[in-house]
């Protein structure tokens, strides 16, 4: 049997790891915000009031590959107590024990498990995540639609530090009931159903 010379060594070696190298590499993306831009806003429609409020206390991780957007996966955390209303009294039986319980239930937590319907247009990335929600101890599966905008660069614009960002915005809603969130009380007031407005970036520095 002929023996291989060193080039063609050298050459079969390359072709057997080129696919590896001309594919990027997942990047884990971080989603704690020390300057508290990133945010989660929130409204509950009822007939006779309606009830919208923020949340800045968003963290979790994101692993994500622009060449293969479809095997995004990660965590997006919220600290129950930084949610917030405007009426003092309001917010505080939010948080209390009839509703959030925060002392017991300090997070919300998103697992993003898979995306499905993947169309890339430009740095943009739209999809639907396939993952569990858990709130107040109670978990549900879940599938919500999402826009990833992939920002190659551009955290020295935000952080002054080089690296990228991953910006992820996404609109659902929920219902309150499935949660056990005081569940079928005050519902005139306080709609059932809370809608979900997520607008998070996530840095991976260099």
């Amino acid at each position: 049997m002929k023996q291989f010379s060193k080039g063609k060594l050298v050459w079969l070696l390359i072709l057997s790891v080129a696919p590896g190298v001309l594919s990027a590499d997942s990047m884990k993306f971080d989603f704690r915000d020390p300057k508290k831009v990133n945010n989660v806003l929130f409204l509950m429609d009822a007939p006779l009031e309606s009830i919208s409020g923020t949340s800045i206390g968003v963290s979790g991780t994101v692993s994500f590959d622009p060449a293969k957007p479809a095997a995004t996966t990660g965590k997006i955390v919220l600290a129950t107590s930084s949610l917030h209303v405007d009426n003092p009294v309001m917010k505080k039986h939010m948080l209390d024990e009839g509703w959030m319980h925060v002392s017991k239930f300090p997070t919300i937590e998103f697992v993003a498990g898979k995306m499905t319907n993947v169309k890339t247009s430009g740095t943009n990335i739209t999809g639907t995540i396939a993952g569990k929600l858990t709130v107040k101890g109670v978990t549900k599966k879940v599938s919500v639609p999402v826009r990833l905008t992939y920002l190659k660069g551009m955290l020295i614009k935000r952080n002054r530090v080089p690296g990228d960002l991953l910006v992820l915005r996404c609109d659902f809603t929920i219902k309150r009931s499935d949660y056990g969130i005081n569940a079928g009380n005050n519902e005139e007031k306080v709609s059932d159903e809370i809608e979900l407005k997520l607008r998070v970036a996530g840095a991976a520095p260099y």
